[in-house]
């Protein structure tokens, strides 16, 4: 992979690890700050719902961090072609089912990854 493609998708990762983090473990505290369209006495009780929506977060990253790491050049595209297509996925998704900004916070930066990935 070119050198951009790689600092985006490093990116991305990057920010599966804040939303990881924002998930799991500041839920509570800082989840109603960032998430002003849900009521604040929705946030303790979603507590473990939003811990393993984080997990699956971490998983994104996890892969994309990987596709850095791997050597072979091909392989190291298929592993972040996937991974970004699952970020994409998810963007739109809850762009429709929950929120429209999370297109631009989540599935716009992966696309654009993408888009460096297969035509640098």
């Amino acid at each position: 992979m070119h050198i951009i493609a790689k600092i985006f998708v490093g990116l991305v990762a990057v920010e599966h690890i804040y939303i990881l983090w924002l998930e799991m473990f500041a839920w509570t505290t800082r989840g109603p700050k960032t998430f002003r369209s849900l009521k604040p006495e929705l946030f303790v009780p979603t507590k473990a719902l939003a811990a393993n929506q984080g997990l699956y977060n971490g998983f994104l990253s996890a892969g994309l961090i990987w596709s850095l790491c791997i050597q072979d050049i091909a392989w190291s595209r298929n592993v972040a072609e996937f991974f970004l297509g699952c970020v994409i996925t998810a963007g739109i998704y809850g762009a429709v089912t929950a929120q429209k900004s999370i297109f631009y916070i989540q599935a716009l930066p992966a696309l654009i990854a993408l888009a460096l990935v297969l035509f640098l």
